[in-house]
């Protein structure tokens, strides 16, 4: 047995396979971005995990693939109960392992977590089926039947609400699931694990493999067991990903990166403006979703730059421990180092820091003052490659059309902002707009029931509602004729 105690909750650094601990001979470290303090020794799973993992899932889903829907309901509602009964140790292990702040994990996050096994338990019973049709006198019936073993690979930024984008989903649809957590956020995970025990999950169904993504995870999605694949992160890890599943033909749901817009038009309430475009540096920057690209009409630059200013004036840059604090540190060095390397690049190729643009040197560690960049060279890396960081940039347009090229000139299409007095005007911008999800002012409003995910390079597939089911579950249509039948 091995366990740690980070803010005074103890967890267990091993894996989850089978209902049981499984611990490895080799382990990796963690620790926290806020100060660099050493959590533990973490299992560093490989393909030897990975095999024991699959078998344990493979063995596990035709007891549950045959469980009732309304039983998944009820296990996924003790699940969603006990992560409400534990959701400030939840909060406090999350804050001290990925530098988000406290306030956000006790308002927003963990509730979310709770909600997301709740909402897809709901969906499960309440909202997914198909009406029977006719066709020439035959009567057709869909089903979405469990497909099998579903791998699912997330990220640092807010570790168990996007696990549980997840994971609620292809629970209720029926799969039995392993997760393999970030790397250096490996610890809500391994509380999901004794969440789900104690809720009566049977054993094998729910698994976590802890390790590296070129080990564990490299492992995972090359397994010819397992059905479908659920990957956020990054577009290069997930090109890796992809290749390796062609191998199996495994379906993929890729949820990936983003370089996402905020227009201002000369219409725009710019008070409104302003603080939606402040709100981009939540989370240190660190949201896929986030409109790093200021696009603010000519007209109105001024007024907005200086409203903007003031609003990041008011931002308190500290220990995300500390209820007052706004924005935390970066969640890792190597990290802190890239977001540095595209600043200092954009300076020396002549753009101007008009906000920030260093690491605060009050706080030291891995803090970066909320960055705003002016005058980038049309084309630069600035302007064209993801961040991930507290970093905007700002440049203008001067019609409605120029906006539109300005906004879809990346090769992403996650998400945009559009900030407008006229409805008219921004129902037809909008239209126009390559993205997943665009905010019309206001942002970062989500709502379980809508689709989610990218166009071009920020994806492939959608997460929600339905369309979570539909990549989890093998659609099958029944056809009934209406001739043949004795009773």
């Amino acid at each position: 047995m091995s366990k740690i105690v980070v803010a005074g909750v103890s967890v267990d650094t091993g894996h989850f396979i089978g209902g049981q601990r499984v611990y490895s001979a080799e382990t990796f470290s963690d620790h926290s971005p806020i100060d660099g303090a050493f959590l533990g020794e973490i299992s560093r799973g490989g393909a030897g995990e990975v095999d024991l993992a699959v078998a344990a899932a493979r063995a596990a889903f035709p007891g549950w693939a045959k469980t009732p829907r309304i039983e998944r309901a009820r296990i996924m509602h003790a699940i969603a109960d006990g992560v409400e009964a534990r959701l400030e140790e939840l909060a406090q292990v999350e804050t001290h392992d990925n530098g988000a702040l406290i306030r956000s994990h006790r308002r927003g996050v963990m509730p979310r977590v709770a909600h997301n096994f709740r909402f897809f338990a709901d969906w499960l019973l309440n909202e997914l089926h198909h009406d029977p049709f006719e066709t020439r006198g035959h009567t057709n019936v869909v089903s979405w039947d469990p497909s099998g073993v579903a791998v699912l690979i997330t990220p640092w930024n807010a570790p168990l609400m996007l696990a549980s984008w997840k994971i609620a989903p292809a629970l209720a649809s029926g799969d039995t699931v392993i997760l393999k957590p970030a790397e250096w956020t490996p610890l809500s995970a391994s509380l999901l694990c004794d969440i789900a025990k104690e809720a009566g999950l049977p054993d094998g169904v729910f698994n976590v493999v802890q390790g590296l993504g070129n080990e564990a995870g490299a492992a995972l999605v090359a397994h010819p067991g397992i059905s479908r694949i659920s990957f956020t992160g990054s577009v290069p890890t997930a090109k890796l990903v992809a290749r390796a599943a062609a191998d199996n033909l495994t379906p993929c749901s890729l949820e990936l990166g983003g370089k996402s817009p905020l227009i201002v038009m000369e219409d725009a309430d710019l008070e409104l403006a302003a603080t939606l475009a402040a709100e981009q540096y939540d989370n240190a920057g660190q949201v896929c979703l986030a409109g790093t690209r200021l696009l603010v009409h000519e007209k109105v630059r001024e007024d907005f730059v200086v409203a903007f200013k003031e609003r990041v004036s008011k931002i308190v840059q500290g220990d995300p421990r500390v209820e007052g604090t706004d924005i935390g540190p970066q969640i890792h060095e190597k990290q802190f180092t890239k977001i540095l390397g595209y600043i200092d690049r954009a300076k020396t190729a002549g753009a101007q820091i008009e906000i920030g643009g260093s690491a605060n040197g009050d706080l030291g560690g891995l803090y970066i003052h909320p960055t705003l960049i002016l005058h980038a060279a049309p084309g630069s890396e600035i302007l064209t490659d993801e961040v991930f960081g507290p970093v905007l940039t700002l440049q203008t347009f001067s019609t409605d059309e120029e906006a539109i090229l300005m906004a879809n000139g990346t090769e992403f299409g996650l998400a945009a902002v559009l900030v407008s007095g006229n409805r008219e005007r921004a129902e037809r911008i909008s239209e126009q707009l390559v993205a997943g999800t665009t905010w019309v002012n206001c942002f970062f409003v989500r709502d379980l029931r809508a689709p989610f995910g990218g166009a071009r390079k920020s994806g492939v597939g959608r997460e929600g509602g339905s369309w979570s089911f539909d990549f989890y579950s093998e659609l099958k249509n029944t056809v009934f004729s209406p001739n043949g039948w004795r009773d």
